[in-house]
């Protein structure tokens, strides 16, 4: 790689290394607590529990894989993007777009292979410390020998690997688009009205989120007489989430433009308002994943909050049976949370990438209104309400839609318990919600530190010289 190259690609070397580092810790101590379970004899059904604790694992690394890939193919790009003039010249001397896109993939494959190597040898140091606290402290049994090498942490690394190196393909298939004329004139992100004209997306969209809707309306009337319906409702929220990502051009301009009108009339809030709406494709990118990773905490945590509030009910009439189970099901709660919050750490250091990304090809528009007279300090307070902006408006879709699908899986669910139709209650813990805004704050800071101090460096003679 290039010296830009590797400034660039950075973020998706540590976004992989996040995804690898998961998967291969998981499965390492999912082997490790089959073999406390199979080594002091104390359970009868090791086995059995080792299976479910693999099924789980795959299950979380596979969420966790799945945001790493749509993280990474938006980091792609937003990498495209501030290519293109360089694209569209060696396009104007004579290299074809299929020649730029495998060119882009073989430094996905790159970002994918170094990200899985450090991964891996990060979830190993962190699964050995972990061991070794574990017998210092006596809570792992000192006798038993641990191995932190088998044959199926080779799915998590290829699985990076792959992901990465597909979603960089996908994120370049902006190269395709990308003319030779462009060479000669100014590159640019897509406006509202341009990235709105795409009809074949917006439709495949639309009837993508009208399907799985009805196929959610579908499983909660299902549900009031048979649990199974839950599979039905899971095929519906698969497939009007899938409508929503695809459509993310359409909705997330619509949040950051509500979201827009609270940050003040200043010229730095209103450009910020402005700058975060007027390429919804930009935006877009920067945000969807935080989306994504927010709906799944919510859906996961509401759903458990959920049954937490059926069970709550029963065990009024009938405590001894329940005690026990309330226990079980807090601790689940808890560590589920955890892993599934894994994905959200991942989703927000791909919108913290990309949001430098974006501000460092925006050097002529900084100088322009550095020249205009916009001081450092206005210029940083437009980059830090973008970033709140932003990370506002994920959140509050996030919420709606995590809130919406865990409500309509618990009640698909339940619906029928006890052989009658229920209603079940959608439960959102306070401290959940209280976490959720220390989450905004907190990325919003992080988000706009590096973006802010690049471009208050910017000085109007150098930006507007450049070419």
């Amino acid at each position: 790689m290039t010296r830009i190259s590797v400034r660039e690609h950075a973020p998706s070397v540590l976004v992989a290394t996040l995804s690898a580092a998961f998967g291969v810790s998981v499965l390492q101590f999912v082997a490790i607590i089959s073999k406390v379970l199979s080594g002091d004899g104390t359970s009868s059904d090791a086995g059995i529990i080792g299976v479910f604790l693999q099924l789980v694992a795959a299950v979380f690394i596979f969420i966790a894989v799945y945001v790493g890939a749509i993280v990474t193919a938006n980091t792609f790009s937003t990498i495209i993007a501030g290519r293109t003039r360089t694209i569209a010249l060696q396009r104007l001397i004579g290299s074809s777009a299929r020649t730029q896109r495998r060119a882009i993939a073989r430094e996905g494959l790159a970002v994918g292979a170094a990200g899985a190597v450090i991964g891996t040898l990060a979830g190993t140091a962190i699964t050995f410390a972990t061991v070794t606290v574990g017998v210092a402290v006596d809570f792992l049994p000192g006798e038993l020998t641990y191995s932190y090498v088998s044959p199926q942490l080779v799915l998590p690394i290829v699985t990076v690997v792959l992901t990465t190196w597909i979603a960089s393909w996908v994120g370049s298939r902006r190269v395709l688009v990308v003319s030779p004329m462009q060479a000669v004139g100014a590159a640019h992100e897509m406006s509202t009205a341009e990235a709105s004209a795409s009809t074949k997306r917006t439709v495949s969209a639309i009837a993508l989120f009208v399907a799985g809707t009805f196929l959610l309306v579908v499983a909660i009337v299902v549900g009031l007489t048979q649990p199974a319906a839950v599979l039905i409702g899971v095929v519906g929220g698969i497939l009007s989430f899938t409508g929503l990502i695809v459509g993310a051009h359409l909705v997330m301009p619509a949040a950051l433009r509500v979201v827009g009108r609270l940050l003040g009339s200043s010229a730095p809030a209103r450009l910020a308002a402005e700058n975060a709406v007027r390429y919804p494709e930009r935006s877009s990118r920067t945000t969807i994943g935080l989306v994504i990773a927010v709906t799944l905490v919510t859906m996961f945590v509401v759903a458990m909050q959920s049954f937490q509030n059926v069970f709550a009910a029963e065990k009024a009439t009938d405590p001894g049976n329940y005690e026990v189970f309330d226990e079980s099901l807090a601790a689940i709660l808890a560590v589920f949370s955890i892993m599934i919050g894994f994905s959200a750490l991942i989703a927000a250091v791909g919108m913290v990438n990309n949001l430098s990304l974006s501000v460092l090809q925006r050097t002529r528009e900084l100088g322009l209104l550095r020249a205009l007279g916009f001081t450092a300090r206005q210029v940083r307070g437009m980059i830090v309400a973008e970033s709140a902006q932003m990370t506002v408006a994920a959140l509050l879709v996030g919420l709606t839609l995590g809130t919406f699908y865990g409500w309509a899986g618990a009640q698909s669910l339940l619906g029928s318990w006890n052989g009658s139709p229920t209603f079940v209650t959608p439960g959102v813990p306070p401290l959940f919600l209280v976490g959720v805004v220390v989450l905004a704050a907190v990325l919003t800071v992080v988000a706009s530190v590096g973006p802010s101090r690049r471009a208050t460096r910017v000085t109007p003679v150098a930006a507007l010289a450049l070419d």
